[in-house]
């Protein structure tokens, strides 16, 4: 019997999302041992946790999860507390829960390395593509979780290139042009072929990729059955692109520029917003997140002096031009 994982969140189209499921699986209750159904809530308090679940529950039309993410995690040692391993224990106890772990978008290799310490965390759902996976901490971090038997799952594996909103770099178009003419050649396209990789990582449970339409659903399928692996060139090519466009991805190392600023700026998660915008299309998602910011956090964005952040960012982002951009569009 073959299994579907669908991933969805408490916040997911504010609720609606989860309440799509539960009308599924009221209309077709025996598929749902077929789907391995993951949500998430940002909490780390047990009563709030609790609460969060079982509206999950109630929404969805289903008595467990397979999988319970504690969402945005950035700091696993404040926000995976004892108190968090006794509830997600109390919760496998009472079948609510199979499994349970943490989503992480910045600070990844950090929090995969400290959750792999803890000895109680089942799975961890991270940005992972080509951009990230060749880089040394990235390797270190998967390799820890995967001898303490925590399972992978990829988000965010096309690593989306925002050419119109960050620093322009002049060669994105032509250098795309390029790889996608020679994927084309092999029989898939570049989007596919940023997928393969990611897919050819044993160390690598799954992957979570937003399907918004058939067009995509329908590639991703293509991608999936296609056997034919890709080639040590194809790798290269892949990964001397994610070099040259380095400056319009922001690689969630949130410590490095985070820090770099005087005033309280959340850099990484800004940028995703924007990403969420630019990139995704999803402008009311990027316009909540970004309003749902401090007031003085959303001062300060104009404020700050970015020179030291801009100097120590690994991908070279123009850090205070994009910023300030997504000021002007999101506030």
């Amino acid at each position: 019997m073959g299994v579907t994982y669908w991933d969805t969140d408490n916040w997911y189209g504010w609720g609606k999302n989860e309440k799509a499921i539960g009308k599924y699986f009221a209309k077709f209750p025996n598929d749902r041992e077929k789907v391995f159904l993951v949500t998430k809530a940002k909490a780390s308090d047990p009563q709030k946790l609790t609460e969060k679940l079982n509206t999950s529950l109630q929404r969805m039309n289903t008595s467990y999860v397979d999988m319970y993410f504690i969402s945005y995690v950035s700091n696993v040692k404040k926000e995976l507390t004892e108190a968090v391993k006794a509830w997600a224990e109390k919760a496998k106890s009472k079948g609510k829960i199979r499994f349970f772990g943490f989503s992480a978008h910045k600070n990844m290799e950090s929090s995969m390395l400290a959750a792999a310490k803890l000895g109680w965390i089942d799975g961890i759902m991270i940005s992972y593509n080509y951009r990230l996976m060749v880089k040394d901490k990235m390797k270190k971090a998967v390799d820890a979780c995967v001898k303490a038997g925590i399972g992978l799952t990829a988000m965010k594996t096309q690593a989306a290139f925002s050419a119109n909103f960050y620093a322009s770099i002049g060669s994105e178009t032509d250098e795309a042009l390029k790889m996608t003419q020679s994927f084309l050649k092999k029989g898939y396209t570049a989007e596919q072929a940023k997928l393969k990789v990611v897919w050819e990582n044993p160390n690598i449970a799954s992957i979570c990729s937003a399907m918004s339409n058939m067009t995509i659903l329908q590639a991703n399928v293509a991608a999936a059955l296609n056997k034919q692996k890709l080639s040590g060139g194809d790798k290269q090519r892949l990964e001397q692109y994610a070099g040259q466009t380095a400056p319009g991805y922001c690689a969630g190392c949130a410590n490095i520029c985070e820090s770099a600023v005087d005033l309280n700026i959340p850099i990484s998660d800004i940028l995703r917003y924007s990403m969420y915008h630019h990139s995704y299309g999803d402008r009311d998602a990027a316009v909540t997140l970004f309003n749902a910011l401090p007031t003085d956090i959303k001062a300060n964005i104009l404020k700050a002096d970015y020179s030291k952040a801009e100097k120590y960012c690994p991908q070279k982002i123009q850090i205070a031009k994009v910023l300030k951009k997504a000021h002007e569009d999101l506030a």
